[in-house]
């Protein structure tokens, strides 16, 4: 378990950008089954990965997409563990990994970036990806 003031700003990246923090089963439940139209779960790390493209990503795509999810969500993993355990349920078959971003259209997965789509690619790449994404499904 990482320590909650090493996490928050990691944490703060997502939720300054209008994401709703899932930190028990009960919220992802919620948020999965009981959300019309899409919803965009990332599941947020403290790696590099996560710090120097999956965020930043994540930021570009929301700030430059004409369309967005419904609703945006992210869980921490190696710090909710609960929520994230139950989030993974959602994503299967995919393997857990972190971070990596999964999207929701009336509570079926749709799509999903897995960590090995994120790592080596740029910030700029990955915006770009999730863009197209948001445009086909929201």
């Amino acid at each position: 378990m990482y320590p909650a003031e090493l996490v928050a700003p990691m944490k703060a990246d997502l939720t300054s950008v209008g994401f709703e923090e899932l930190l028990t089963p009960a919220d992802v439940d919620i948020a999965l089954t009981q959300t019309q139209g899409t919803v965009f779960l990332v599941f947020n790390s403290v790696c590099g990965c996560a710090a120097g493209a999956a965020r930043p990503a994540i930021k570009m795509a929301v700030k430059n997409s004409a369309k967005l999810p419904a609703k945006m969500v992210t869980a921490f993993a190696g710090v909710d563990r609960e929520a994230v355990n139950k989030a993974r349920e959602y994503t299967m078959p995919y393997p857990p990994s972190s971070p990596s971003m999964a999207l929701f259209k009336d509570g079926k997965l749709v799509h999903f970036v897995e960590r090995h789509q994120i790592e080596g690619n740029s910030a700029e790449t990955i915006a770009a990806h999730l863009q197209k994404v948001f445009e086909h499904f929201c």
